[in-house]
């Protein structure tokens, strides 16, 4: 059967493109190029006979089921039989067969490139305003998400080994690595909740070709470790850390930078605390010391439950990177926190839909490359009207996009240059507040539905009270 025709794939590329706002001639064009796009498509092979769901217009579909506020395929499907429609094309069938059979049709590896090559396109044209002491920062961080309870998925990802067999969800750990100039996702990586290598900083060292020497990296205490930091810096990667827990910081020892600041040498942990995942020959080129800088930081905002914080950070020039620098930078990382919040709750990525493993990891995929794509138009309007992507709210973008993206499918010309001007302005006119020190009670107002929690697999609890009546 022949393959697409050049119209038709033309077509697709254009919906694909006003889906997310993306124009020839504005900043950041080049995030997703029409021939780029079909080029990953023939390399890894995304190509089948002419039918109605293509690998462009099935990637599309994709993607607008995951930004879509019910995630469903039955709306994704509609989606498709409108536009075919509006474009006086043969209408396809309601059915979702058809376009859950080209889901799966789409390579994971696919999804994976576009994800990494979007992110790393749109970190590099990053404005050296949105960089941190010119150095481009990476963040690390990791969360978890559930998924439909399958034998398939619960086989590759167990749930919470605590729970009752049938009454809890597969659990998928996620390490994302975000960059902080843009936010845009740079890699990620996958593994089980619980097991050998698939802890965050394990799932980390996997993404290290997304590193260059460099950069900085960003995360929290549990990457604080002496084997951490001596595996990044010998990649030549600067790591800024939270002290791990099982340290203490004594301000009297080392080389005084100034108040709250110091350098201290770290001694290389004996042969019986090498770690599981570091071969001996590892161990053995590991330095037999670390030189680390420690940044004591008071918190005294009231209200705030921690007191006081210390940085550990390969940045020893305190003259280049003050302590003020490295603090203001550190408190920096909850921005990946945020970024997770965005994918999981603004997204719903908290809760996967699909029923394999493969296809589980492909809708994962599909939220990352949407959400760089998102981030996209964030950028192109923080560079029009000279602001921070940081400053504009990524929930008022998504529902911005949505409310013109039909609307910048049918347009051209002059029309479609003021559609996309008056779009840029409505998401830079989105801006978030800038609340440092908010305080918020972590707890919940809105009360529970009153109902018991499931003791019992379902199919048992419903057999009971079918003989109970």
């Amino acid at each position: 059967m022949p393959h697409s025709t050049a119209g038709k794939r033309k077509r697709q590329m254009e919906l694909l493109r006003a889906q997310f706002a993306q124009k020839d001639g504005l900043a950041f064009a080049e995030v997703l190029p029409a021939e780029r796009i079909e080029h990953i498509l023939d390399e890894e092979g995304a190509h089948w006979r002419n039918c109605v769901y293509m690998p462009l217009l099935t990637l599309w579909a994709f993607l607008s089921q995951v930004i879509s506020a019910d995630g469903s395929c039955r709306g994704a499907v509609a989606r498709v039989l409108a536009w075919l429609v509006s474009r006086g094309e043969h209408p396809c069938s309601s059915n979702t067969d058809p376009y859950c059979k080209a889901r799966k049709r789409l390579p994971e590896k696919l999804l994976a490139r576009l994800v990494r090559e979007t992110g790393q396109t749109l970190h590099q044209q990053t404005s050296a305003e949105w960089c941190w002491n010119g150095r481009p920062v990476k963040v690390a961080d990791g969360s978890t998400m559930s998924m439909p309870d399958t034998p398939a998925n619960q086989a590759a990802y167990p749930q919470v080994p605590g729970q009752k067999p049938g009454l809890g969800f597969p659990i998928m750990r996620v390490l994302v690595v975000f960059s902080l100039g843009c936010g845009a996702v740079l890699d990620a990586a996958m593994g089980r909740y619980k097991g050998k290598k698939t802890g965050e900083n394990s799932l980390l060292r996997t993404l290290e070709k997304s590193f260059e020497p460099g950069d900085i990296l960003l995360a929290d205490r549990y990457f604080s470790g002496y084997f951490d930091i001596a595996w990044w810096q010998e990649r030549g990667v600067d790591v800024v850390t939270q002290m791990n827990k099982r340290r203490r910081c004594d301000m009297r020892r080392g080389t005084r930078l100034g108040r709250n600041d110091h350098i201290v040498v770290y001694p290389k942990p004996g042969v019986h605390n090498r770690p599981k995942w570091m071969d001996a020959a590892t161990y053995d080129r590991m330095p037999d010391q670390l030189y680390v800088r420690e940044v004591r930081v008071p918190i005294r905002e009231r209200g705030f439950r921690t007191k006081e914080v210390v940085v550990v950070t390969t940045l020893l020039d305190h003259q280049t990177y003050s302590a003020a620098d490295v603090a203001r930078l550190y408190r920096a990382r909850w921005n990946a926190e945020l970024d997770l919040r965005s994918l999981k709750t603004t997204m719903g990525m908290d809760v996967l839909r699909c029923k394999t493993p493969e296809m589980v990891r492909k809708e994962l995929w599909a939220h990352l490359l949407a959400y760089n794509l998102i981030r996209t138009v964030m950028a192109q309007a923080a560079l029009a009207h000279d602001t921070s992507p940081r400053e504009i709210s990524f929930k008022g973008t998504l529902q911005t996009m949505t409310a013109f993206a039909e609307r910048l499918l049918d347009a051209t010309g002059e029309t479609a240059d003021q559609l996309y001007e008056r779009l840029l302005s409505a998401i830079a006119s989105h801006t978030v507040g800038d609340r440092p020190n908010r305080i918020e009670p972590r707890s919940q107002k809105r009360r529970p539905k009153g109902y018991p929690f499931l003791s019992k697999p379902r199919k048992l609890a419903r057999t009971l009270l079918i003989n109970s009546t």
